[in-house]
């Protein structure tokens, strides 16, 4: 099995083909997404990339959005008697690997 290193507003993900990652919230008119591999990992042979591995595409589709779970943030004061309580919630776009593959020459 192909697994890749992709590197997604400044963030890297290990993916694999077939499985759906959460990453920051992405423009709505998106569907399809091509990606360049920093790093390709096959079964025998690792193939890196200085710094794109520039013989392979990987392409993911957006399938939905979600949101992590909801945190509470409080900002305190020492000897203030003062604190606020909040809560965040994030966004999340979920894409599906579709295929690691070489680009056709």
């Amino acid at each position: 099995m192909i697994k890749a290193i992709v590197q997604i507003n400044n963030k890297q993900y290990l993916v694999k083909k077939d499985q759906v990652l959460n990453i920051e919230l992405q423009d709505n008119s998106i569907k399809k997404i091509e990606l360049q591999p920093l790093l390709i990992i096959d079964e025998q042979k690792i193939e890196v990339g200085m710094p794109l591995a520039k013989d392979f595409k990987v392409k993911a589709e957006v399938v939905g959005k979600s949101k992590a779970d909801k945190i509470k943030v409080l900002k305190y004061k020492a000897k203030k008697r003062i604190k606020k309580i909040t809560n965040h919630r994030q966004n999340y776009s979920q894409i599906k690997i579709l295929e690691i593959n070489k680009k056709n020459s």
